[in-house]
């Protein structure tokens, strides 16, 4: 992977050559555009797909979708785009000292000098209020949901310097979508949405600890913790476990959605979904290699097609 230095134009190091920020945008925001992460969308596709989730399955369990739902769909697209824009400057304002000291991220802005700490401070209120905004067209019991959630970003960035787990934070953070989106559609929070979230954490769980694993001779170096230097070389049996409590859940929000329905077709449809979901995670599981950064890159961004796996199926369902 390319050092800090090699990188031409304030470029970060992880990002995919050729990105919309670095050919498009003007040069004033690209600074703050990939402090946002705006040139590495899987992690708002990672925040937004629990929402789509809850969303879909909550349709389906309901036997409706209608132009306000269109809204939560794309209202939770923009929402996530702006709240993982807002977490990642959040994590970077608080990581800074660590990020200077890992390969991968000394190019990030704030440690390679592009954007003070006062100007990313700005810049997370920003994000924050318009995101706000687009939280407060949704129910009110949503709207509780959805400030609720904010202690958990907070709390994520320091998560590794406390606890071996701090994927487990990432997921609850990450998947707090299914339950708004479940509750924005329905008005109120049911099981099959808690059962979602939990398949979410531990679908994090998995694709996290790949992720982490491209930083963990760093990570060692500067005391930060994380699942994959828990793991270790037993990390293929933890995303064994991982996996089949994420298809579990899936498989239990699916018959608590769907079954009082009585819609055999519509539920059979959602369980190919959580079928091909866990086809895609064992296919990840079988080929990544650990000790490969850039592998472990490329099978942590294929989760995005996972998840869009799931949101399809139960999107087919809700309109069976």
């Amino acid at each position: 992977m390319p050092q800090a230095d090699e990188i031409p134009d304030g470029q970060v190091a992880d990002a995919a050559a050729g990105n919309w920020v670095d050919r498009w945008a003007p040069p004033k925001s690209r600074p703050y555009l990939r402090l946002s992460r705006a040139d590495r969308p899987i992690g708002t596709w990672l925040l937004l797909l629990p929402c789509w989730w809850g969303l879909f399955l909550a349709a389906g369990s309901t036997g409706r979708f209608g132009l306000y739902d269109a809204w939560i769909a794309a209202g939770c697209a923009i929402g996530a785009f702006l709240m993982r824009g807002a977490g990642c400057t959040w994590n970077d304002i608080t990581d800074r000292q660590f990020d200077a000291a890992v390969a991968r991220t000394r190019s990030r802005p704030i440690p390679s000098g592009q954007v003070s700490v006062r100007a990313a401070l700005i810049w997370l209120c920003a994000q924050s209020l318009i995101a706000f905004g687009i939280l407060l067209t949704f129910p009110p019991q949503a709207i509780l949901l959805g400030i609720a959630s904010l202690a958990l970003v907070a709390i994520y960035p320091f998560a590794k310097r406390f606890t071996w787990w701090p994927q487990v934070f990432l997921g609850l953070a990450f998947n707090w979508g299914a339950l708004l989106a479940w509750t924005a559609h329905t008005g109120a929070l049911d099981t099959p949405a808690v059962s979602l979230y939990l398949a979410g954490i531990a679908w994090t769980l998995f694709y996290d600890t790949i992720y982490a694993h491209q930083d963990k001779e760093d990570d060692a170096l500067i005391g930060v913790k994380s699942t994959a230097r828990l793991f270790g070389d037993n990390t293929y049996r933890w995303l064994r476990i991982f996996l089949v409590i994420a298809i579990v859940f899936l498989g239990v929000a699916v018959v608590d959605a769907l079954v009082l329905r009585g819609n055999p077709l519509a539920l059979v449809v959602a369980f190919c979904g959580a079928w091909a979901f866990g086809w895609h995670l064992m296919w990840q599981m079988t080929r990544v290699d650990i000790d490969d950064p850039d592998n472990c890159l490329r099978f942590f961004r294929s989760n995005r097609d996972a998840g869009l796996i799931v949101a399809l199926f139960f999107a087919v369902a809700a309109f069976l």
